[in-house]
């Protein structure tokens, strides 16, 4: 069963088709990418499968189990996680508090636990903290979970937008442009995190990028999208000798 399916799936903006009969499967411990021109849809693609638009036409699993038309948090409590192109942290809340918070979609202790600190709210947010602490490390940040986040550097911050995400248990993670803005030594840095999160985690993941040396360094199969429609999909090295993602996308010289 695949960890996520997308059966020709298309979606109008008013009259503007911005994507048309797309397919996707990712399959458990995956790592897909989606590349191609700005504009071609590729936002629009995880905003669809994350639920914040409903796709006119199509279907989408999770598991086996449909989300279509599935309100965001709904989706995100079913296993799927997301970063987002622009970074979406909360001024004045220390990093810790960032994860923390993401976390606390699985509290089982109440409005009564709340409200009285009985013992299985202790324990769970002790746990909550533990598991907090324990993704920041894994993401290089535990050394800033003390600070306000919007005081870190952007790479910092990126690092930590990826741990609240994993702070939600997905089972598949959608990354969107996850190195967008960082410098060289920042984007080594985050593939290895990618890298570290796959193998310690077993997570599924679907990235977009523009930087062809992380597509073509960690995916297992790539996607070239432009216009809204899929115009191959293969392998990195099948991608930088298609004729078609050259033309569109690519260019003669592929820069990896």
């Amino acid at each position: 069963m695949p960890s996520l399916q997308v059966e020709g799936m298309t979606h109008y903006f008013g009259g503007l088709r911005a994507v048309h009969g797309y397919d996707l499967r990712v399959e458990p411990g995956q790592i897909r990418g989606l590349i191609g021109p700005n504009g071609a849809g590729k936002t629009t693609i995880f905003n669809l499968v994350t639920g914040r638009y409903t796709p006119t036409e199509g279907r989408i699993t999770l598991e086996g189990e449909e989300i279509t038309g599935l309100e965001p948090h709904k989706i995100a409590s079913k296993g799927l996680g997301r970063t987002y192109q622009n970074l979406r942290l909360w001024r004045h809340m220390t990093v810790l508090e960032h994860v923390k918070l993401a976390r606390y979609s699985k509290i089982g202790y109440g409005l009564v636990g709340a409200f009285f600190g009985t013992s299985r709210r202790h324990r769970e947010e002790a746990e909550i903290e533990e598991r907090a602490n324990t993704l920041l490390e894994l993401v290089g940040a535990r050394h800033f979970a003390d600070q306000v986040v919007t005081s870190l550097p952007y790479g910092a911050q990126r690092r930590v937008e990826l741990a609240r995400a994993l702070a939600t248990e997905p089972k598949i993670l959608l990354l969107d442009e996850p190195t967008a803005g960082m410098n060289l030594e920042e984007l080594v840095q985050m593939m290895d995190i990618v890298r570290r999160i796959h193998d310690e985690l077993g997570l599924a993941i679907f990235l977009i990028e523009h930087r062809m040396k992380i597509v073509m360094e960690l995916c297992d199969v790539i996607q070239t999208l432009v216009f809204g429609q899929v115009i191959a999909e293969g392998t990195p090295n099948e991608i930088q000798r298609n004729p078609a993602v050259i033309d569109a996308y690519l260019g003669k010289d592929v820069v990896t």
